[in-house]
């Protein structure tokens, strides 16, 4: 992403002493709409792989998701 500044930034996170997964999660995000856009996503992972597995208890697990998007107007000037 560029940087200007973001016209949408969402963020969340959750925490948990434990977790335990009985299937992984199938995940999906995506940026859709007119003018085009500049948009990502960023995670921060604590005491959770990548690549979780079912059955498997992780402790002390913190995560941290955000999403940014900037429109991006036909009109706009290079940066």
């Amino acid at each position: 992403m560029s940087d200007r500044r973001p016209d949408v930034d969402v963020f969340t996170s959750v925490k948990a002493k434990e977790l335990k997964l009985g299937r992984v999660p199938r995940t999906r995000v995506w940026f859709d709409g007119e003018p085009d856009h500049e948009s990502e996503t960023r995670q921060h992972r604590e005491n959770l792989p990548d690549e979780v597995e079912p059955g498997v208890v992780y402790r002390d697990v913190k995560v941290e998701w955000r999403a940014l998007s900037r429109i991006v107007h036909p009109t706009d000037e290079e940066v």
